[in-house]
């Protein structure tokens, strides 16, 4: 009877889960394949690093370079820095074809300038004896004549230097006196108009006085956008209103 009555006993263990256990060839599968992805990971940005500096390092050699071509525009031969990179003889090779090369840079400029010299000298004489021949020539009228009129622009943009030389012919003559008035033909924003020329002191009278000859020259200066279309010149004699002599030119290219 006991034994109809009495209760099966519990068993208080823990409950069990069964795994399957991977095999030592499954992790060491996983762990080369993760150490894989990790030095792929830092080759990727090693590499990207090696770019960004090697764009950096041009860019600043690039800087550099320009910087260099604005502040040093004719290059200038350093034999301590050749003898550093390059070989002696070369260097010393180098060094002669250099010096020789600014002798002649200097050489050719100063033949230029002798040659602009000279031919300034040449239209001066080639002016001065038209000047005689006329002078010593028997087709003289008597009067005042405009021998030579000419504008021309200098070196200056906009600055104009114009001369004029006048003759008093005949063997007997009195010292001329009178006033000269100039005038400037613009064309300025396709306006065209005329202006006229003013001593120092504000007035439109130049006065000359001579007796066989006279030379005389100014300058004007227009704004950069106008074009100077020609250059008017009246001769007046003193106590008179009528006008002597007229003569017009325009600017020589």
């Amino acid at each position: 009877m006991i034994g109809l009555f009495q209760k099966t006993p519990k068993i208080l263990s823990q409950r069990l889960i069964i795994r399957p256990q991977l095999s030592w060839q499954n992790r060491l599968a996983i762990a080369i394949t993760g150490c894989a992805l990790l030095l792929a990971l830092c080759w990727g940005a090693y590499e990207a690093g090696k770019r960004a500096a090697i764009e950096q390092l041009d860019s600043d050699e690039q800087s550099e370079q320009l910087a260099d071509a604005d502040s040093e525009p004719s290059y200038v031969f350093d034999p301590g820095m050749c003898r550093q990179t390059k070989k002696q003889k070369l260097c010393s090779e180098i060094g002669a074809l250099t010096q020789q090369l600014q002798i002649n840079t200097t050489a050719g400029q100063s033949l230029a300038g002798q040659v602009k010299s000279l031919v300034n000298e040449n239209d001066q004489l080639k002016e001065k004896l038209a000047f005689l021949q006329h002078l010593v020539s028997g087709n003289n009228k008597g009067g005042i004549s405009v021998y030579q009129f000419s504008v021309k622009e200098t070196s200056t943009p906009g600055l104009y230097r114009y001369a004029l030389t006048l003759l008093q012919d005949g063997e007997k003559n009195e010292d001329f006196k009178g006033n000269l008035r100039f005038q400037v033909k613009l064309l300025q924003n396709k306006l065209s108009k005329t202006v006229p020329l003013t001593t120092q002191n504000a007035k439109r009278d130049f006065p000359v006085n001579f007796k066989s000859f006279h030379r005389f020259e100014e300058s004007f200066k227009v704004p950069s956008n106008t074009v100077v279309e020609n250059i008017q010149v009246q001769i007046f004699k003193n106590g008179e209103k009528r006008v002597l002599l007229t003569e017009i030119t325009k600017p020589v290219s």
